[in-house]
């Protein structure tokens, strides 16, 4: 960088280049759009005015539904590489658009036809489609069965109004899914309320068929309701252990405390997220089934030896030897393969698979990334596409059997 260009802090630098500064921190960890200068002290980031073109092409690659994978290849690889990524991914594009076209006429052909009192004490007012996104991603992290009869408040997901936010959280101690919804109004507040799991996804059915959805919580005692004008839906207090609707949640786990004390992830590992899901999806075991996460560099890559930090990019789109390999085995089906950006030295990691399928299922666009401490901390897994949505999966350890099958859940 010439030492007279001038730098730009990454909000000034994000509002000129159309990302958001979370995108900006995500490209950073990946390696895809690295910061001019980084202050040592304040780990501020500032961009350099010629970084203008490289983050709108970013962009609009990222806009197009590239993976990253296929991004580091059309940014810094062979431009006949590039071609080749592209092409492939219009063809993908339009098979896409031919399907999804296809079950819309046909709902078409089957369709046959079709600002009231605030709460006194706090309402927030949210996109129906966004509320029920989010309990939609929180959900699948509550507490089901035998965990759910032991720990009855870990079958619930918590609603809080607080600090402006609508947050929605849920955990069976071994996963935790945290998506926060910033309201077009908030007044009142703080509240919490509990609600049971089935509960909060009927209304996610009812809140993604309206504009908005205002939610409005009276009184510690009184239960929440959501209302779109006069259509209404209250979830009364006293049914939080399980049935159906708040009551007291002081015995839901704090969640702030285990986030607030996440180490930082030494390793990270961008994949394409849904092939992940389906390599892992279908691995059965007898008992804490493990599948076991091998990240490992391509040919002529020493970096697992050395601990190198910089991240590895996938240089060739045709073929896996080229660039760091995710590898999922064990769990009774054959290995899979796949290539991945990877920063940070090469590990193996152990997940059990009904905890990290729906963690994958719940994420939104093309890739995921998983942040890693250790093999036996909490994994953060999360994607660029929306950073107000945190999922925390705990890995297990591997038994002495060498399908896996002697696998325990970490204390972590």
């Amino acid at each position: 960088m010439d030492d007279t260009e001038q730098l730009l802090t990454i909000g000034v630098f994000a509002r000129r280049v159309g990302l958001a500064p979370s995108a900006l921190r995500f490209y950073d960890d990946c390696g895809l759009l690295r910061p001019a200068r980084v202050d040592a002290v304040t780990g501020y980031r500032r961009y350099g005015a010629g970084q203008t073109p490289r983050a709108v092409k970013l962009r609009h690659l990222r806009a197009a539904g590239l993976p990253l994978v296929d991004v580091a290849v059309v940014l810094d690889g062979p431009e006949d590489a590039a071609r080749d990524v592209l092409r492939a991914h219009l063809e993908r594009t339009r098979r896409t658009a031919d399907a999804a076209r296809a079950v819309v006429e046909g709902l078409l052909r089957e369709a046959s036809g079709a600002q009231e009192d605030r709460g006194s004490r706090a309402w927030a007012r949210v996109g129906g489609a966004e509320l029920a996104s989010a309990v939609r991603q929180v959900a699948p992290a509550a507490a089901t069965g035998a965990a759910r009869e032991k720990f009855p408040v870990l079958g619930c997901v918590l609603l809080e109004l607080v600090d402006g936010e609508v947050r929605w959280v849920a955990t069976d101690r071994y996963r935790l899914a945290v998506r926060v919804l910033r309201p077009d109004g908030f007044e009142g507040g703080p509240r919490r309320m509990l609600i049971a799991a089935d509960t909060a996804r009927s209304l996610a059915e009812w809140a993604v068929r309206q504009v908005t959805v205002d939610i409005e919580c009276a009184g510690e005692a009184d239960g929440v309701r959501l209302r779109n004008g006069a259509d209404c839906r209250e979830v009364p207090e006293g049914a939080g252990q399980g049935r159906s609707g708040g009551g007291d949640t002081g015995g839901f786990p704090d969640y702030r405390l285990m986030l607030e004390g996440l180490e930082t992830g030494r390793h990270r590992v961008i994949a394409d997220r849904v092939g992940l899901r389906d390599a892992v999806t279908g691995r059965a075991g007898p008992v804490a089934l493990s599948v076991s996460l091998s990240v490992r560099a391509g040919q002529g890559d020493a970096a697992d030896a050395g601990g190198s930090a910089v991240p590895d990019m996938a240089g060739d789109a045709g073929g896996l030897a080229a660039g760091p390999v995710l590898e999922v085995t064990g769990g009774g089906r054959e290995p899979v393969r796949m290539q991945v950006v990877r920063t940070g030295p090469g590990l193996r990691i152990a997940f059990d698979p009904a905890v990290l399928v729906p963690a994958l299922e719940a994420g939104v666009g093309p890739d995921v990334l998983l942040e890693i401490a250790a093999p036996d901390r909490p994994v953060l897994v999360r994607s660029a596409d929306q950073g107000s949505f945190t999922t925390l999966v705990m890995p297990v350890r591997e038994g002495a059997g060498a399908d896996g099958s002697g696998a325990e859940c970490t204390d972590g």
